[in-house]
Formats: C-alpha cells, sequence, structure tokens
C-alpha cells in the first residue's frame, strides 16, 4: 500500500463514521509515514485527470478564476521548476507575501513539492516586523507582490525577491511570470522525510515577542485529517473560510483540510464588507460550506440572512465561541448550526463540535479523533475537570508541532511534565463537553473568586451598545482586584456616561453579582498584527491608573458602577 493509499484510508474512515464520534475516536489511528510529501503524494495523485475545481476566486468587482485539481498540478509544477532554476533548493527558507490571488497556491504547492521551508506571511507587515521576521526566520527568498517586495529596501539582510504581478526591479531578482515557459512535469529530485521542516508559522504575540511554531511534511498536511472530520467537508464540497493569509487559519481552511478533501477552495474577495453581495455570491456559486470569526457572523446577522436563497449546509465558527444569539438567527434563517472547534497555530483542531454532534451553547465540542486531552491544574499539577488544556503525548499526536524555531526555552517550557501545555484554560462536564476560559495568564481572581475575561466579554458584547470589548483585572484595595472592561462603542452610540450606565445596569442584570464589571472606560483596544487583544497592555495600564498605593489616575475616563443607581 502507498502512502497515498494510506493517507486516503484514513480520511474516508473518518468520513465514514462522521456522525458517530464516539466510534471515530476509539477507531481511528493517525496514518505514520517515514516519507510524505503532501504536494506529490497527495495532491498530484488526486489531480490526475480531475477536472473538478480545486481554487475558485471571484472579486468584488464580478471579475473570478477558476482552477481545476488537474490545472493547479501542471501549474504548480512550472512554478516548482521556476523557484529551482532561481536558485530555491530543498530546505531553503522561503518568504510567501500574497494576497488571495492563484499565486499563493501555486507557490505553497511548488514550496511543498521542491521541500523549501516555507514561511507564510501577512501582507500588512511593514519593514520593522518583516526586517525582525526574516532575521529570526532565516528567510534567503521572498515572493511578493511588487508593493510588498519593495519594502525589503528597508530590511538589513539580503533576500532574493520574485516579484508576482511586475518585472523584477532589480538584476538579482525575478520575475514570477517566467514560470509560464517551464516544463509542466517536475522531478523532485528526492523525497520529503515525514519530520522534515515545511513550515514556520509566527504566532500573535499577545503577550510578548512571536514565537515561530515550526510544522512538518505531515504535522499540518496530515494533521489537519482532525480539522476535516470536525468541519464535515466531503470530496465536491464548495468551501468558503474567511481569513487572511500569512496565518494558521488560512493554511487550515484555504488549502489543507479542503484538498485532504477533495473539496473546492472558494475565496470572495472584498476591499470593505458587503453581507448582502457576500450572500449573493455564495448561492450564484453554490457554496455548501462557510467559516466565518465571530465578527464576520455578528456583521452577517445585521443583514437580512433570507437574502441568501440557498444557505450552505455546513457552519463553522472560528477564534472563539458565538453568543447564543448569533447561533440562534442563523438556525432560524438558515435552518443550519453554527459548530465551534478549537485548536492553536502548533495543532491542528484538538476539540470540536463534530457534524451530527448534539451541540452546548458556549462549549467549543468535545475531543476529536487522535487526541487525547486532559485538563491539570495549574497550581497542583493534578488532572481534573477544569485546568490548562493539555495533551497526551503517547501517542504524540500528528497535528501537534515539534516546537517553537530556533528557541529552546520556549519549547520546553510546552512540553513540560510530559504533555503539550496549551496555555489555555477550560472546563469538562459530566458528557465531555469542554467550554473555553480563557487563556491561562488571563484568568483572575477578584475577591477570591476566579474570572473568565472570555465569559464576561461574552456578555458585554450582547449589548447593543457594544462593538468590542475587553475585560483586565483593575487593582482594588479591598478585593485584590475587579473586572474592568474596555469597549469600543457601536456605531450610534456615544462614549459618555450615558451608554456607560446602560451597559453597567445590563451587566449586573446578566452577571452573579461577584462577576460583574465594576470599571469601564471607552477606548480602543490593542491588538496584534492578526486582530488578538493584546490585554498585557491593558493590564499595565490598569497597573498605572490604580495603583495599590497611591491615589487613582483615571482623569475622567473612568466610569465606575458606584457613579450610578443601578437597582432600579
Amino acid at each position: 500500500m502507498t502512502v497515498t493509499d494510506e493517507f486516503r484510508a484514513a480520511r474516508d474512515k473518518l468520513i465514514e463514521l462522521r456522525s458517530d464520534a464516539a466510534a471515530a475516536g476509539d477507531g481511528f489511528e493517525w496514518p505514520r509515514f517515514d516519507h510524505f510529501n503532501f504536494g506529490i503524494d497527495w495532491f498530484d495523485k488526486v489531480a490526475e485527470g480531475n477536472d473538478n475545481p480545486a481554487l475558485w476566486i471571484v472579486e468584488q468587482d464580478g471579475s473570478e478564476g477558476k482552477w481545476s485539481y488537474a490545472e493547479l498540478s501542471c501549474r504548480s509544477n512550472q512554478v516548482a521548476n521556476f523557484l529551482r532554476r532561481s536558485g530555491v533548493k530543498r530546505g531553503d527558507h522561503v518568504m510567501i507575501m500574497l494576497n488571495n490571488q492563484v499565486e499563493l497556491w501555486e507557490t505553497m504547492l511548488a514550496g511543498i513539492k521542491l521541500g523549501a521551508v516555507l514561511l507564510p506571511t501577512t501582507t500588512q507587515l511593514g519593514p520593522i516586523d518583516l526586517n525582525d521576521r526574516v532575521d529570526r526566520g532565516k528567510a534567503e527568498f521572498v515572493i511578493a507582490g511588487a508593493e510588498d517586495a519593495a519594502k525589503f529596501d528597508d530590511v538589513n539582510a539580503e533576500v532574493v525577491r520574485i516579484v508576482v504581478g511586475a518585472d523584477a526591479a532589480r538584476q538579482q531578482d525575478y520575475s514570477y511570470a517566467d514560470a509560464d515557459d517551464e516544463d509542466i512535469s517536475f522531478d523532485p529530485q528526492g523525497t520529503s522525510r515525514a519530520d522534515d521542516l515545511l513550515l514556520l508559522y509566527f504566532t500573535s504575540g499577545t503577550t510578548s515577542k512571536a514565537k515561530m511554531v515550526a510544522h512538518s511534511h505531515v504535522s499540518y498536511p496530515v494533521g489537519h485529517l482532525s480539522t476535516m472530520y470536525w468541519m464535515g467537508l466531503t470530496p465536491g464540497d464548495v468551501h468558503l473560510n474567511v481569513a487572511s493569509p500569512g496565518w494558521a487559519k488560512h493554511a487550515w481552511s484555504n488549502i489543507f483540510t479542503p484538498w485532504i478533501a477533495e473539496s473546492c477552495v472558494f475565496l470572495y474577495n472584498y476591499t470593505r464588507f458587503d453581507a448582502n453581495a457576500l450572500m449573493e455570491t455564495m448561492d450564484r456559486v453554490g457554496v455548501t460550506s462557510f467559516c466565518a470569526p465571530p465578527t464576520v457572523w455578528r456583521m452577517l446577522i445585521q443583514a437580512d440572512l433570507s437574502h441568501l436563497k440557498n444557505p450552505p449546509k455546513i457552519a463553522l465558527g472560528a477564534g472563539e465561541p458565538l453568543n447564543p444569539e448569533v447561533i440562534d438567527r442563523v438556525k432560524q434563517e438558515w435552518d443550519v448550526l453554527i459548530r465551534d472547534g478549537y485548536g492553536q497555530t502548533e495543532t491542528t483542531l484538538q476539540v470540536g463540535n463534530s457534524p451530527d454532534q448534539e451541540l452546548k451553547y458556549g462549549s467549543m465540542g468535545k475531543v476529536l479523533p487522535g487526541y487525547d486531552v486532559v485538563l491539570i491544574d495549574p497550581a497542583t499539577g493534578e488532572e481534573g475537570n477544569e485546568g490548562e488544556i493539555c495533551l497526551r503525548l503517547d501517542p504524540r499526536p500528528l497535528g501537534l508541532t515539534s516546537g517553537y524555531w530556533s528557541n529552546q526555552e520556549k519549547t520546553d517550557e510546552a512540553f513540560e511534565g510530559g504533555v503539550y501545555h496549551t496555555g489555555d484554560v477550560a472546563e469538562r462536564d459530566e458528557n465531555g463537553y469542554i467550554t473555553y476560559v480563557g487563556r491561562a495568564d488571563d484568568v483572575f481572581k477578584a475577591s477570591d473568586y476566579r474570572l473568565s475575561p472570555f465569559e464576561l466579554e461574552s456578555v458585554l458584547i450582547e449589548h447593543e451598545a457594544v462593538a468590542e470589548a475587553a475585560v483586565v483585572p483593575s487593582p482594588d484595595p479591598v478585593r485584590l482586584a475587579v473586572p474592568k472592561a474596555y469597549v469600543v462603542p457601536a456605531g450610534g452610540f456615544e462614549p459618555n456616561a450615558e451608554t456607560a450606565r446602560a451597559i453597567l445596569a445590563y451587566c449586573r442584570e446578566h452577571l452573579a453579582p461577584y462577576k460583574r464589571i465594576r470599571r469601564l472606560e471607552f477606548s480602543e483596544l490593542p491588538k496584534t498584527i492578526s486582530g488578538k487583544i493584546r490585554r498585557v497592555e491593558l493590564r499595565a495600564r490598569e497597573d498605572q491608573l490604580h495603583p495599590f498605593s497611591g491615589e487613582p489616575v483615571v482623569e475622567g475616563k473612568e466610569f465606575a458602577d458606584t457613579d450610578f443607581d443601578l437597582k432600579g
């Protein structure tokens, strides 16, 4: 049996057991390979004589492009030959800095076939961040559009630029268009070991400098079998995932998982979100599976959901659990349940609400096939029903990172005690449902009660005046700390005392007394380049505003629950 046959057998077993999570958990085993190359051993084999669409991109102006599996296989061979002629060798580090355009998928496949180490990178980065990533990631080549390629003028290290959509500006650089002249067949000139380094993804850096997460030729390309099981994709599905290139979720849901399932990756590019235009496009192309972050789901339910005449059979949420209002609205209008899941840049999907599984509001779901999740009390080190989400390593789940590249100290911390530590805290009920509590370093105590910022934020954003919210501990001489909310007001609401009173009153009504928001400030939220809130900055600000020794320095910007009569 070839590695392709073994991979297909593992995939087909998960598809067969899609509606029987218990049997899937008991009966699934990761396929173990000594050598594997996703581009050659899977994609090219699937692509043989296959005219089904693998990639479909529609622009906001209505223009579009569609590429079959067979076409992308041949085209990625041309690009791989071109990259080799441009000097890229097996093991070379190549930064890919492209938008949602066909060249991104061609390059990813070509790089995999070559055995290069790929560093997917967001186009939002400027020279300072790029300098850091090129330096720490040891990038030797960069593939980028002309505008982004010019950013490397200010990068200290010398990198060869391969320019997409324009001629190379420098003699030592290359024009991507030259790939058109290459042969459509490709000789890999060697094999890829399963544990060879393939991908380096930078984390969001919510508390410290971004780490480089290392993934092999199997940890993402094969490990996303668990993600496929959660999503429920099958051959022929048209899958739309709203995500920006350069981040792990894009690779999850726009590359590996759909192509493992032999589905079509669909993209709708827009500069400004238009719910009706999105739904019209979904109807026209026949999207059967839709995954989006909570912000997109919340914007969608502000529109008329009935505008979509043929809703997708699969609806997925990513990034954080959705509040019941969104789930109920979509169920009412589209007759489909939005299912949440949990994973990290460091892993594939570990926990999820799989198809046909009864949904528990607020829960991430149950442990997925191939993973063994334990909750460990950070204080005692004991396993229980509440604690840090950790992964048992015997056997080691295939979808788990090998560690943080070039950072042994952080790797050792993550794998301390013979388990992998996610840094996230959760609760597990008697039926096996796991509910997210928060990052281990975000959970705090107030009046001796342990509070989850995520839980409080979930209540806050249900109020109509709240567009975004972040809760952090605010030092208090009596309670040690009290919950403080930083709030971005929704459109049509002023950041004033009247709005603050309404929000605090709502929290009083919907939260237990020990969980209530005690202080509130209207402010923009500090975020990472990927959009994650940097609560570490807000906590540091609170330490300055409310020092344990001395008077608070709030300058009238902060509202307290004691400023209002909230009992009425």
